[in-house]
């Protein structure tokens, strides 16, 4: 439905710095339009005052006048001839964006775990038999439980952890469960909460 005189912001140009709205990137468009110098000074000022006036508490920042000057030279795309108080070529840093972080798509047989349990299976596989390894295996062992609790609606079966640790370590982990000791599951009221809610499905 198409109605005279009213648009949308979907069908309007993107802003360049959302945080100051439409109507301050209208000035920026319009001061630079203007033809003389003097005048086009006074309005990149006005607007400079208006955007200070929308974020009273960056005042606190040192360098926050600079920094609003350096969001008008981005707005205006570094096309507004004025004569600017401070170096705005450092804006150019803040205008390029930097490239999104690459998330760590791990390859891993059971999500509940978590891939550094995996790293630690890795390792009981290399390792010497000692006292060393033992401690190891028993740290392993109950952050298994621990994990397996919060994913199995506050079930961890011990004969489970001993399976799946034999296994993850092509069986050279083997616990014994008439001699090994897991610690008491404790884990954090919000979690407990959650545990609830899905016992209650």
């Amino acid at each position: 439905m198409n109605i005279e005189g009213l648009d949308y912001n979907t069908q309007r140009e993107k802003l360049v710095l959302p945080e100051y709205g439409r109507e301050v990137q209208d000035m920026v468009d319009y001061a630079q339009t203007i033809a003389d110098k003097e005048e086009r000074q006074r309005c990149a000022e006005t607007i400079v005052a208006i955007m200070d006036r929308m974020s009273p508490q960056n005042r606190e920042n040192p360098d926050y006048k600079r920094k609003l000057w350096d969001h008008l030279a981005i707005m205006s795309n570094f096309q507004l001839d004025i004569d600017w108080p401070y170096d705005i070529s450092g804006a150019t840093q803040i205008a390029h964006k930097p490239e999104p972080l690459g998330y760590p798509m791990a390859d891993i047989p059971v999500r509940h775990y978590g891939k550094m349990m995996f790293e630690l299976f890795e390792k009981l596989q290399n390792m010497p038999e000692g006292a060393e390894r033992d401690e190891l295996v028993r740290q392993t062992a109950n952050q298994m439980k621990r994990n397996l609790y919060q994913w199995s609606n506050g079930s961890a079966d011990d004969e489970k952890i001993a399976s799946d640790l034999a296994r993850f370590t092509n069986g050279k982990i083997q616990l014994d469960l008439e001699t090994f000791k897991f610690e008491s599951v404790d884990i954090n009221p919000s979690v407990q909460q959650t545990v609830s809610k899905r016992k209650r499905r």
